[in-house]
């Protein structure tokens, strides 16, 4: 046995990759399990990529500022914010959890780390410190 429970590239992470006629890469998995053909379906041609945003320190999220300038970064196709304002959040390791993401597309992929590292600047998150389990998990005291 080589796999066992095999999967794709988890979370939202595949939608960096692109193939054929805007065949995501789920459709394609699929094509190739029911042996169709894959002639028309080869990945296109810019570099892609995708930031997971890390949670800066445990406590609850008061809100990601600088979301349009980080949009506005050349390159950027997308940033997406997966935890709602008020919730807890806990950094990794000991959190099972990314803020959100950055997508980005450029010819090059040293061009698509500049704008992904670009657009991460440009955000700005509020984390309020709060005593609780969020921040005993995390080892906070």
């Amino acid at each position: 046995m080589l796999e066992l429970a095999a999967r794709s590239i988890g979370g939202l992470c595949s939608r960096a990759l692109r193939f054929g006629v805007s065949v995501s890469l789920e459709q394609l998995i699929l094509r190739h399990a029911l042996g169709l053909d894959m002639d028309d379906v080869g990945r296109e041609s810019m570099a892609a990529g995708v930031m997971m945003l890390p949670i800066p320190q445990a406590g609850t999220l008061i809100e990601v500022g600088g979301q349009e300038q980080a949009r506005a970064v050349p390159g950027i196709g997308g940033l997406e914010i997966t935890i709602a304002r008020g919730r807890p959040v806990v950094p990794l390791p000991e959190g099972d959890r990314y803020l959100g993401f950055l997508f980005a597309s450029a010819p090059t992929p040293e061009a698509v780390e500049c704008s992904l590292r670009a657009a991460h600047a440009r955000l700005r998150v509020r984390v309020e410190p709060s005593a609780g389990p969020a921040r005993e998990a995390a080892g906070v005291r």
